[in-house]
């Protein structure tokens, strides 16, 4: 009996260890995802693309409903547009500070 007992309790440990190995293993490559979404949300290279697309969305659309010069006029949406991803770094850390009580 004693013996049954020690290999069942070697096979639960064992398993308790793999399951844990296993839920590190899911976290640490969630937390690889995390970083890298995070890293793609904070780059320069989306800001400027975001807002070339936002310049060529509006300057399109100026266009079919026959504004003058819709390629110039396009260009005060696409710079408020990077303005205010340029500045939502400022707002969020004040509202982490003032505002986000955690």
């Amino acid at each position: 009996m004693i013996l049954v007992h020690a290999v069942l309790g070697k096979n639960i440990k064992s398993a308790m260890e793999n399951n844990l190995d296993k839920r590190v293993f899911l976290i640490e490559e969630r937390n690889k995802k995390v970083e890298a979404d995070k890293a793609w949300e904070t780059s320069w290279l989306r800001r400027i693309l975001l807002a070339i697309f936002t310049y060529l969305a509006v300057a399109l659309y100026l266009r079919s409903i026959e504004i003058s010069q819709p390629w110039l006029n396009a260009i005060v949406p696409a710079a408020g547009f990077m303005i205010s991803t340029l500045t939502m770094p400022i707002f969020k850390k004040i509202w982490l500070k003032y505002f986000y009580n955690n």
